[in-house]
């Protein structure tokens, strides 16, 4: 009873932070976390799993199998990535604003830096895939061109944004956040525009008993090379997540 008494005087203590904002910024990390996991989670399914699966399907089964479970999947995928983006870029948006504050400056640089440069990268990727030269779809050709084009990026944005007041938590979510805005638009710019189509094109021929069209073979492949880059810029994406707030090696 004396350890229990002794245990009870001595009980963690719990304070709420005042103000609405660091319940905000709670939410909308709680809200990133999440959806996080469904987006890239999927992605991981696509590319590590599902890519190998498909094809080693017999006709009639991936007629069956693609209009079940596309879908489906490519629902949580593409929403999981809008609401991890949006959630992700309020929550930036308030350290933007608190840093420039806190320097009597404007963070509207940092912001309107942060969606030219990162959309930029993606028409240039996007170039790359629609171009008629096949060469630059191959794959060390296209991936070599998009990690020159990645690292360009994040080294302009650091460079535009070295005023001296912007913190290491801007400035690693700039470019992690960049490269999460830029897989956003390969989902819907890319992944989803060519997927949708031969899912269509499945159900059709599935209803129909007609062939593929010879375009799906094309189609797959451009949404295949968005997917592989996603997968890839994940794994730098995540580490500056974890390097905005638990290892500060930006200095402005």
């Amino acid at each position: 009873m004396h350890w229990l008494a002794l245990g009870l005087l001595n009980s963690p203590q719990i304070a709420f932070p005042e103000g609405s904002t660091p319940h905000l910024q709670l939410l909308l990390r709680w809200i990133h976390f999440a959806a996080g996991i469904i987006w890239v989670g999927m992605l991981y399914f696509f590319v590590l799993i599902n890519a190998k699966f498909l094809p080693a399907l017999d006709a009639a089964a991936r007629m069956k199998v693609i209009p079940l479970l596309m879908p489906r999947a490519l629902w949580w995928f593409r929403w999981g990535s809008v609401v991890t983006v949006l959630a992700g870029i309020w929550y930036w948006m308030m350290i933007v604003g608190t840093d420039a504050r806190n320097a009597q400056a404007s963070g509207g640089g940092a912001i309107g830096t942060f969606f030219g440069i990162w959309t930029v990268a993606f028409v240039i990727e996007m170039g790359l895939l629609m171009s008629p030269a096949e060469v630059l779809k191959k794959g060390a050709v296209f991936g070599t061109v998009i990690a020159v084009v990645v690292i360009a990026s994040a080294w302009l944005y650091l460079a535009l944004n070295a005023h001296g007041w912007e913190s290491n938590r801007l400035l690693a979510i700039g470019i992690g956040g960049g490269l999460g805005w830029f897989m956003l638009l390969n989902v819907w710019g890319i992944v989803w525009r060519m997927q949708k189509k031969i899912i269509r094109w499945t159900e059709e021929c599935a209803a129909n008993g007609t062939p593929m069209p010879a375009e799906a073979v094309k189609l797959a492949r451009l949404a295949q090379l968005a997917a592989q880059t996603n997968f890839v810029l994940s794994f730098p994406m995540l580490l500056l997540m974890a390097v905005a707030s638990h290892y500060p090696v930006f200095r402005s």
